[in-house]
């Protein structure tokens, strides 16, 4: 049968209570007894815990809250019990100094704020190092060509590319439809919906093509090479190669940052050429313009330069990406939370950057003359 714990009270001569414990002041046997404390009134003098058979933290957590709540002072007290009252106490005296000394709230915004721009300093620190080790593994590769490891180069060209058609086909033509479809619907107002090829050939060539698709890579390649990269960190495989005389950079993010690099150019000719189609497809649908002359005077309108501004953009876009897949994912450390919180960065890293730089390339290629 279970002891419950309990407790006596005895009051003196000048209106003070002395209260007395006995039984197990543990988690299974104080629900009740609880309850009743919570309910007593006038001032208590001491509390004896001589007759208390086992303590908990529980149990040390009410003698040192109503101890608190009535300055009654505690005796009696076994071995036990006196540390994990001691130790309650520590951790409210704690509790309570940090909470007396916790600065103002723009004090603390300001300091958050200082926080993040020097994480995002020491971060673009790292990045730049990062950086530096890819030039340097592609120099030790040029002078020593038998390491450069094809396979591996292949294999991800192959998961980056060749695994992702499927997807950014999809996505392009749903896009070359939409891209006509809101084109027709304005430029119908003015009687200029023969100037919806137009749109649809520059716009999927210059801008959404390939920034379409280098959102797609980076929520999918990026995310990727960061979780692997992150669970190799945690699995010690990183350090293992390391030991073994095998650079990382050369094994794991070169071939990683050169299959982005070689294929993003290929996807965003490969996106803005399905997008076309899709145009293609819905004009000839609902404007009236037959599939194979919309697809003869895409080559008419659009002009040559708009096609280099794409694959520009997709190198550039390409590196980011995988830069920022591979950075996050040495960037891991501690346990596997580390590893989803890394892979989300990498992808909100990898998109924000690639739309800052689509921003600056639409006002820098306006500029020069290929706008």
């Amino acid at each position: 049968m279970r002891v419950l714990a309990d407790f006596t009270t005895q009051d003196s001569a000048d209106g003070e209570t002395m209260l007395a414990f006995h039984g197990p002041l543990v988690v299974s046997s104080v629900g009740a007894m609880d309850q009743r404390l919570r309910g007593l009134t006038g001032t208590l003098r001491e509390i004896d815990m001589t007759h208390v058979e086992e303590i908990d933290t529980v149990g040390a957590w009410i003698v040192w809250r109503l101890s608190r709540e009535t300055d009654a002072k505690i005796v009696g007290c076994s071995e036990t019990a006196q540390r994990l009252v001691e130790a309650i106490k520590k951790s409210d005296d704690n509790r309570e100094a940090i909470r007396d000394h916790r600065a103002p709230l723009p004090l603390r915004v300001a300091a958050s704020v200082g926080e993040v721009v020097i994480g995002l300093g020491e971060g673009a620190l790292r990045v730049i190092g990062l950086l530096g080790q890819v030039i340097m593994a592609i120099g030790s590769t040029i002078r020593r060509p038998s390491r450069f490891r094809g396979l591996a180069l292949v294999s991800q060209m192959e998961q980056v590319g060749v695994s992702s058609l499927a997807i950014i086909g999809l996505m392009s033509f749903l896009i070359g439809i939409v891209i006509a479809q809101q084109g027709a619907v304005q430029l119908r107002q003015f009687g200029a919906e023969i100037y919806t090829v137009n749109l649809v050939g520059r716009l999927t060539l210059r801008e959404l093509g390939v920034l379409m698709t280098a959102i797609m890579v980076a929520g999918r390649s990026g995310s990727a090479f960061a979780a692997q990269l992150g669970t190799m960190k945690l699995t010690e495989e990183v350090d293992a190669m390391r030991t073994i005389g095998v650079s990382p950079i050369e094994a794991l993010v070169l071939p990683r940052i050169l299959a982005c690099i070689f294929m993003m150019p290929l996807l965003g000719i490969y996106a803005s050429a399905v997008a076309i189609v899709g145009g293609a497809f819905l004009s000839s649908l609902t404007l009236g313009i037959p599939f194979w002359t919309f697809l003869a005077r895409i080559q008419e309108v659009v002009p040559s330069h708009d096609l280099y501004v794409g694959l520009i953009k997709a190198l550039v876009f390409g590196t980011i990406v995988s830069v920022a897949g591979c950075y996050q994912g040495l960037q891991v450390e501690g346990n596997a939370e580390e590893v989803g919180r890394r892979t989300t960065s990498a992808v909100v890293m990898a998109i924000f950057i690639v739309i800052v730089l689509d921003a600056f390339f639409a006002v820098f290629f306006t500029n020069v003359g290929w706008g």
